[in-house]
């Protein structure tokens, strides 16, 4: 398996992700998840989140501590 195609498919998950976001936002009239009541129980947007880290690390493993 090339890089290449490990590249392609964490950004075709994040991508996934971030248009299913992009989809509840519209559909509850957000600009962004910060003001939506469910922000830190949603289990879309935790998802969305994993997809960014899981594509910044290319699966890899490891976390981003804060």
């Amino acid at each position: 398996m090339s890089t290449e195609s490990v590249l392609d498919e964490w950004q075709i998950a994040l991508k996934q992700k971030k248009a299913e976001l992009e989809m509840c936002q519209k559909e509850h009239h957000l600009k962004s998840c910060m003001k939506c009541e469910k922000l830190l129980e949603c289990e879309l947007r935790d998802s969305y989140i994993k997809a960014v880290y899981d594509s910044m690390s290319k699966g890899q493993g490891g976390g981003f501590e804060f």
